[in-house]
């Protein structure tokens, strides 16, 4: 976690309003300007100095002004996120009044999806609830050169095992990660939403693992639901078709290889490479028997991530409701 000045908190807070609104490096001058910041353009200046010396900004060009990099996207969306604006909240008093009685589960989610995507102009996935681990009661895992053996305990003793691709920087969060799992079966179940960033690429291993094990025995679940790829289509990160193809793939193929632990996901965070160049804001939603479904975002990272977090909590808050 980046520890900023308040001026640099300022700084790095502006220059993000400013490119998520504009796609257009800036200067110095510019945020005072546009901002009515309180300092000279040399004091500015010498702050998004200071915040590119971190790796916080980046500046495309010699001559061109800075940019947020990823982990300035990151400092910004855990320290500096601002209250959502107008159109999350009017999204939030819209769906108070839903109701299952007119609609089937399936026409439900993809009316949400929908009204996701036209308020954000971004790709929209909800899955439908289902069990990510069928009476599991015990993990043990066990590093084998590149890959992972998963041994599985379910309910009645029943045992098997599951042979997973290990990236090379998850081998050594192996035992933290089996601390955690033990200690979550022993409160009951698995929330992966609670799993420690330091865990998230040996954790999202295992959890596609268990997923893909539970729908390989017998779930008949349906696969997310995804919508607005046409509103990425007017985004400029995406003005080449070739940067789409691969999310256009993985969406239409394996959606639910999108969805991670609740939560916010900045580039190369998620362990899929076709979201690199992405950002993933998600919620899960609980139904009263156990299932979870997932509500969630994709985008370029320059994107309103207020309006896209509040925007998916409201949604999975109106399912649990609707569901629970």
């Amino acid at each position: 976690m980046q520890t900023l000045s308040p001026r640099q908190r300022q700084v790095l807070q502006a220059t993000v309003r400013h490119y998520v609104d504009t796609t257009e490096p800036v200067g110095s001058r510019t945020l005072v300007r546009r901002f009515g910041l309180e300092a000279s353009a040399a004091t500015v200046r010498s702050a998004m100095g200071a915040l590119e010396q971190r790796g916080l900004l980046t500046q495309p060009h010699t001559s061109a002004g800075r940019i947020p990099s990823q982990a300035g996207y990151r400092t910004y969306v855990d320290q500096l996120l601002p209250a959502p604006g107008a159109a999350a909240l009017q999204l939030e008093r819209e769906l108070m009044g839903l109701s299952l009685q007119w609609a089937a589960l399936d026409d439900l989610l993809l009316q949400l999806a929908r009204r996701l995507a036209d308020l954000t102009g971004l790709l929209s996935l909800i899955a439908p609830p289902q069990r990510l681990q069928r009476n599991l009661q015990a993990v043990r895992l066990v590093p084998s050169d590149d890959r992972l053996l998963v041994f599985v305990v379910e309910g009645g003793a029943s045992t098997c095992s599951l042979n997973l691709r290990l990236p090379p920087e998850a081998r050594n969060q192996l035992p933290a990660l089996e601390s955690w799992v033990s200690a979550q079966l022993i409160a009951g179940a698995i929330d992966w939403s609670s799993l420690p960033r330091q865990l998230r690429s040996s954790g999202t291993v295992l959890r596609q693992g268990l997923t893909s094990h539970n729908q390989g025995g017998g779930s008949d679940s349906a696969p997310a639901v995804a919508t607005g790829l046409s509103g990425l289509l007017a985004q400029p990160e995406f003005s080449l078709t070739t940067q789409l193809r691969p999310l256009v793939q993985l969406v239409e193929h394996a959606p639910q290889q999108v969805l991670q632990g609740g939560g916010i996901w900045i580039g190369a965070e998620h362990p899929i490479a076709a979201l690199h160049h992405c950002s993933l804001v998600q919620a899960d939603y609980h139904c009263s028997d156990g299932s979870v479904g997932q509500v969630a975002l994709v985008g370029p990272m320059r994107m309103a991530y207020a309006t896209a977090r509040a925007a998916v909590c409201s949604v999975a808050r109106v399912l649990e409701r609707l569901l629970g």
